[in-house]
């Protein structure tokens, strides 16, 4: 073979390389763009539902149908809004397996590889536990916990310091105590939140997180003590398998709604 040839032939194979990298490059993207569109797509409808009646005026306003969301999917029982996000979503817990909605929807139980937003079997679903942990994917665009991430902004943070969780004739309005990254343990499995001291420990924690990307609010409108309600939102990081990034409030409110 003379040394054209061997130049050609090698010429021939760069580009080939080059043309299979494209196409998995491509492949890829066109992915991840799907899977984004899916997930935002795939709560258009449901967030903006219409809102129940009430003419009693000493109830609090809620804005979900549950009726209309449970003929979808009677497991979910909770919804989620907090503001400057785009966290605006159903809570749903599975009955019979905690991974789930992990890859389902929680419109209508169908797969989905953005899930849901969602909680184990390990809480009740009235949050009357002392801890309640709330799960959702990062990563699917701006869509499910992705924008959990904001609040990694300390201006963002100082500035958005309440949200909500809507329940069936119920309103809980929670403050924001603490975001911060944390290691992947199963918190629900790891801590016995019925021994007084060990959840005392965890507030203590969640007050003071010796971890980076932390941002703590110096004033509370309530103390942190044993009869705490803590809420754990928690979601990946990008890039680090290892980590969670957790957004901890303490329950402020509960009232009955129309």
């Amino acid at each position: 073979m003379t040394v054209n040839s061997n130049k050609k032939a090698f010429k021939n194979t760069v580009i080939i390389v080059l043309i299979i990298v494209f196409i998995s490059a491509a492949v890829y993207f066109a992915y991840n763009f799907y899977n984004s569109s899916a997930a935002k797509n795939e709560y258009n409808n449901i967030s903006t539902l219409p809102a129940s009646s009430s003419e009693a005026e000493m109830l609090a306003y809620n804005p979900i149908d549950f009726a209309s969301l449970q003929q979808g999917n009677d497991e979910v029982y909770a919804w989620i809004k907090i503001d400057g996000t785009n966290i605006n979503y159903p809570i749903a817990q599975s009955s019979t397996d905690d991974t789930f909605y992990l890859t389902h929807s929680s419109v209508d139980k169908s797969y989905i590889s953005s899930g849901a937003i969602y909680t184990e079997k390990y809480n009740s679903k009235d949050f009357s536990d002392r801890v309640t942990l709330v799960y959702g994917h990062n990563g699917y665009g701006d869509t499910m916990f992705t924008t959990l991430h904001n609040f990694e902004d300390e201006v963002f943070f100082n500035n958005n310091g309440y949200f909500n969780v809507y329940l069936p004739q119920r309103k809980l309005t929670y403050q924001v105590v603490s975001s911060f990254k944390y290691d992947d343990r199963h918190i629900m499995a790891s801590f016995d939140f019925n021994n007084d001291a060990v959840f005392t420990d965890f507030c203590k924690m969640i007050a003071n997180p010796q971890s980076v990307a932390q941002n703590v609010r110096d004033e509370l409108d309530t103390k942190l003590d044993e009869n705490s309600r803590i809420l754990v939102l928690s979601t990946c990081i990008s890039g680090d398998k290892s980590s969670r990034y957790l957004v901890c409030a303490v329950l402020l409110s509960d009232e009955l709604t129309n």
